[in-house]
């Protein structure tokens, strides 16, 4: 059986619960600690002389430089490290905009002790963790996107090329090789993503998947 340990840093300006947590995790087996931070200026200036974590752990609500900005930082810079996202708010836009940041999970700091280790595994493991709380928001998120597109929803109007664009849409496809799958130039995909983009009222692809999805042209 491996020794190697999964190295964690700690952000969080509560030195209390910043120690305190630090303490637990070096008494988990397969874990240790390589450094503590105060917040994400502290974390990004500790990354220069420790080595870098394969796990932070990472408040929100911090000074200088908060968890969104951290978490994001983290994405662009050093994508590797996983963020585990532990805050006080349980509400959905915290949640949601921790995820779009690069959050591989959310937990909340009166989480249980067992229920924190598996979120360490799973994210070792799995690469992500999905709490029964972030699972129950994103489900409302999306029950309710539907409930208010239902009130106007659009009858689509599109031919069976914009149809097998939207499904190409809805995959992790770039759109040059969308383009490619469908033997289209890019400026022609990039020309139905625009015009599907005014005829359907979205601005993302993101919002384009949703109403393949919501029209029953894919399914999830």
């Amino acid at each position: 059986m491996s020794n190697e340990k999964t190295h964690v840093a700690v952000t969080d300006d509560h030195v209390l619960l910043r120690r305190g947590l630090a303490d637990l995790i070096r008494n988990l087996d397969g874990y240790d600690i390589v450094f503590e931070a105060d917040n994400g200026r502290d974390f990004i200036k500790k990354l220069e002389n420790y080595p870098a974590p394969e796990i932070v752990l990472l408040d929100i609500n911090m000074p200088e430089m908060d968890g969104y900005d951290t978490a994001l930082w983290i994405k662009n810079n050093h994508p590797e490290i996983k963020v585990l996202s532990l805050s006080m708010y349980d509400d959905e836009q915290s949640i949601i905009r921790m995820l779009k940041c690069g959050a591989k999970g959310y937990i909340l700091k009166d989480i249980e002790p067992l229920e924190f280790k598996k979120a360490l595994d799973e994210i070792v493991k799995k690469g992500f963790y999905s709490s029964e709380i972030v699972a129950g928001k994103l489900i409302h998120a999306i029950n309710s996107f539907e409930d208010s597109e239902k009130k106007n929803k659009l009858s689509l109007d599109i031919n069976e090329r914009e149809i097998e664009f939207l499904k190409l849409v809805c995959t992790e496809l770039t759109y040059k090789e969308i383009a490619e799958k469908m033997f289209l130039s890019v400026r022609t995909v990039e020309g139905y993503r625009n015009d599907l983009f005014e005829r359907l009222n979205v601005k993302t692809r993101v919002g384009l998947a949703m109403c393949a999805i919501k029209n029953g042209i894919v399914s999830l």
